[in-house]
């Protein structure tokens, strides 16, 4: 009776043990990367009382944006444009006889600050609300994931958010001429005192100002005939204006041929114009973008299908091919924005578990790049307006002729609204300018309010200040109403 009571005990325990494990390694949701859009879906799903799993195989916790991107990007490019005004002090009548860049000093102070915002977050991800497994994971089939050490992990809906990494195209030469990317820039406590920048899009000419403000000789050069093609031409031509007042050689409309390392430094070879040329400099930046960070996940093995470019496929509601797994942020795209990230994440979220929610409403989006001047904007695109057939009036105002812009040495660039006829909708709002991305905010509001350009008009728009601006394209739409 003993043996039998032992045996049966014995039976129970390892019943016991099992449903544990099981428990354990089964979750309602389970999400692939701790950054913006992972974090976002995660909290979401925790929030409707669902059992969650976080699995981020990352260095650091944080995220893209955290690490690497968006936050130590601001703290040295705003640290660039108060060296650039204290530079240009006799403008404003003012004695500055030194000003210059002290590195070291520089990336202290962005390492203390981003060390605080990963601190926060890795806090989060560890205050008991998620299972955290700090691995890298692979699909073995729809519903399980194998970590690094083996684990099997298993849910009923997954959310993919592993972001996005540095793209190397195949041009030769590139991979062995020790080329920098945006990490060792963001991180450089000693700059080349010249160096390439391959790429005109964001980052690319973000971090092209910041190097040349902090006192490297930077040539640009850009494969389309535009850097910022994503913008409007218009803006394209005010920032390039910008670069190459400040000193930077730009070089567009090219075609790289192939990249040479040199005793000296980098030499790159490329054609413009029918003509084969070639520039030399002591480094090279390949900063020519990013693509989706999903290549190590057996999205194959989970039945997940990509889109053109690589990215996750996935409908309105951010669901993939396989109907139990999301994605969203910077694998999936369209738009590479940590806010559009957060949004993606909490839709899927809400999705999987049959919440109310609708898809991401992209007709108020809005853009911002850190440039100097910057580059805003929000609302449709124009040509989404004709595709909807709406008739529109717009209308610009440039910064040189505003009173506090003037003060302020402000004068590159200009805003510009859009807004339908005849109810006076606002549709669309573009600066270029100073402070752009702050000043984007008030049409952004506006639009998300279906505000129209007659009742934006009754707003206290105070004088002088750069806010102001707005009136005078919002007016002359009004007018075009008639």
């Amino acid at each position: 009776m003993k043996l039998l009571t032992l045996f049966l005990t014995k039976l129970a325990v390892r019943g016991i043990l099992t449903m544990y494990r099981r428990m354990s390694t089964h979750f309602d949701f389970l999400v692939i990367g701790g950054g913006s859009a992972g974090y976002a879906a995660a909290r979401t799903a925790h929030g409707f009382g669902k059992r969650v799993a976080v699995v981020d195989g990352g260095a650091e916790l944080g995220g893209l944006c955290i690490l690497r991107g968006c936050m130590p990007s601001k703290t040295l490019i705003y640290a660039a444009e108060v060296l650039h005004l204290a530079k240009q002090g006799g403008v404003f009548g003012l004695s500055i006889p030194e000003a210059r860049a002290n590195l070291p000093a520089l990336i202290d102070r962005k390492r203390r600050l981003i060390a605080d915002f990963a601190q926060f977050r890795d806090k989060q991800l560890h205050d008991g609300r998620f299972a955290l497994f700090t691995q890298q994971a692979q699909f073995t089939d729809s519903h399980t994931v194998a970590l690094a050490d083996g684990t099997q992990l298993t849910a009923d809906k997954f959310m993919i958010a592993t972001g996005s990494k540095v793209s190397w195209p195949a041009i030769p030469g590139l991979r062995d001429c020790g080329a920098w990317t945006s990490d060792e820039v963001l991180d450089a406590e000693k700059l080349p005192e010249s160096m390439i920048v391959l790429g005109g899009g964001v980052v690319a000419c973000e971090l092209a100002q910041y190097l040349s403000r902090v006192g490297v000789q930077i040539i640009q050069i850009q494969r389309s005939p535009r850097i910022l093609k994503e913008a409007s031409p218009e803006a394209s031509a005010v920032v390039e204006r910008a670069f190459r007042d400040e000193g930077i050689k730009l070089i567009t409309g090219t075609k790289l041929l192939r990249i040479e390392k040199t005793a000296t430094g980098v030499t790159v070879h490329y054609e413009k114009d029918g003509v084969a040329r070639r520039v030399e400099a002591k480094a090279l930046f390949n900063a020519l973008g990013r693509e989706p960070n999903v290549a190590s996940l057996g999205l194959a093995a989970a039945g997940v299908n990509l889109s053109d470019g690589g990215f996750v496929g996935i409908n309105e509601y951010q669901q993939t091919s396989a109907a139990n797994i999301y994605a969203g942020g910077d694998c999936s795209g369209p738009h590479e924005i940590v806010h559009v990230a957060i949004l993606q994440g909490e839709c899927a979220a809400k999705h999987a578990f049959s919440q109310p929610t609708l898809p991401v409403d992209y007709d108020g989006l809005t853009t911002v790049t850190f440039t100097d001047p910057q580059v805003a904007y929000c609302g449709l695109t124009e040509v989404e307006i004709k595709r909807r057939g709406w008739d529109f009036v717009t209308a610009s105002y440039p910064f040189n002729d505003h009173g506090k812009s003037i003060v302020m040495e402000a004068n590159y660039g200009y805003v510009k609204t859009w807004a339908r006829k005849p109810d006076g909708l606002l549709l669309a709002a573009e600066c270029v300018g100073k402070d752009a991305g702050e000043l984007i905010h008030a049409m952004a509001v506006a639009i998300a309010l279906h505000g129209d350009v007659r009742t934006l008009l009754k707003a206290h728009w105070y004088h002088p200040t750069l806010s102001e601006i707005w009136t005078y394209p919002l007016e002359e739409c009004a007018e075009g109403l008639g």
